[in-house]
């Protein structure tokens, strides 16, 4: 089967099992890229494990009222992430 027969049979059993579409969050990151959480926008956000569109919101107010986090351990300023959440997404972002 060539190439773009191969596509189209894809694409067909997508058609046939009922996806429309895609959550942020269901979209596991290459491993390896962390997020800069000082230019990420809402939706790349979104992409660190546990953050959805409340908390990527919380994080863009911190950075309009304080410009920058200096690390990456001064998210737990934001409300809602804590410890154990900053445990949980420390390996995905950066500064």
């Amino acid at each position: 089967m060539n190439r773009s027969k191969l596509i189209l049979v894809c694409l067909g059993l997508v058609a046939l099992m009922g996806v429309s579409s895609v959550n942020a969050e269901e979209i596991p990151q290459p491993e390896g890229t962390q997020i800069n959480i000082n230019t990420a926008t809402k939706e790349e956000l979104q992409q660190i494990t546990g953050i959805g569109p409340k908390y990527a919101d919380r994080i863009l107010e911190y950075r309009r009222v304080y410009q920058t986090f200096d690390s990456i351990d001064e998210i737990v300023n934001v409300k809602g992430i804590g410890p154990k959440t900053f445990e949980r997404i420390k390996s995905q972002i950066r500064v």
